[in-house]
């Protein structure tokens, strides 16, 4: 699923304390894989023309730059703590954030962010970069988010549809790297338009619908657990709706994960509602999966 020869997992830092959780997530991830960490900051002030050495007659270590620079060794001493087998190497990258991150998904295996940064929006759940980044990134993002368990399954939201493919292959993958079950989740209400305008029936026999959705929540795991016979499997079919649902079952699970995308009416959305709702509320780090066409 995510195997790249020698990307490395990659982890976006800002000097936040939700960004140095991220860093020690991140070097456990990238010790699990056998593959090299990268620390990566983005550096917006070049772009905005502001100066970024020390004022004069001011100590030479201050400036913009120079406190950047300090985020970063930060962030890999940071690393080196949690782990001295893995290969950790860091780099300011002028640029936004969410620009930097997105060239950065390009060659990673997975990108690994905090919930939240430095930014003024106290209110909001989960920063705007996290957002950005985990709707249009090349790889899997890995949000840390709600509380870090040793235990406990991984956790997948399906939907019978060709983009929720990938994340139920990654499901898959990370149960069989952390040795834990992996807990399938399909919730459904009632029927949903295939697309815009399209009819629906007024009357539904409630039986044969949940007879309908238990072979979907079969058939996405069915050439899933060949593959990987290794992993103990439960499925789980829930009535109720899908992003609450999924924000249930997190609160048990070591790791969330969700498709970008849905099968919802809604495809022009660059993040689906349930993989957006999930993201602001799980209770546990989400891994959101991106399908590529």
């Amino acid at each position: 699923m995510t195997i790249r020869s020698g990307a490395p997992v990659v982890v976006g830092v800002d000097g936040s304390d939700s960004a140095l959780n991220a860093v020690r997530v991140a070097t456990r991830e990238a010790e699990a894989r056998h593959r090299p960490l990268r620390v990566v900051h983005a550096f917006i002030w070049p772009l905005l023309g502001t100066p970024l050495g020390p004022a004069p007659g001011g100590p030479p270590d201050a400036g913009l730059r120079n406190y950047a620079e300090r985020i970063v060794a930060d962030a890999v001493a940071e690393a080196k703590k949690v782990s001295t087998e893995v290969d950790v190497t860091g780099e300011l990258v002028d640029g936004s954030p969410v620009p930097v991150l997105l060239r950065e998904s390009r060659d990673a295996a997975l990108l690994v962010l905090g919930s939240r940064g430095l930014g003024g929006f106290a209110e909001l759940l989960v920063g705007s970069a996290a957002i950005g980044v985990s709707a249009r990134a090349d790889c899997p993002v890995l949000v840390v988010r709600g509380e870090a368990r040793a235990d406990g399954p991984v956790v997948v939201g399906v939907d019978g549809s060709a983009l929720s493919d990938e994340a139920i292959g990654f499901a898959f993958e990370e149960a069989a790297h952390r040795d834990t079950d992996l807990v399938v989740v399909h919730a459904w209400l009632f029927p949903t338009p295939a697309a815009p305008g399209a009819v629906l029936p007024l009357v539904y026999d409630l039986d044969a619908l949940a007879e309908e959705e238990e072979r979907v929540l079969a058939e996405s795991v069915a050439g899933w657990s060949q593959r990987y016979p290794e992993v103990t499997v439960h499925r789980r079919l829930v009535r109720g709706t899908p992003a609450r649902v999924l924000v249930e079952v997190s609160r048990t699970a070591q790791l969330t994960v969700v498709g970008a995308h849905g099968r919802g009416a809604w495809g022009g959305l660059l993040l689906g509602s349930v993989s957006h709702a999930v993201l602001h509320h799980a209770d546990s780090p989400l891994a959101i999966v991106r399908h590529h066409r």
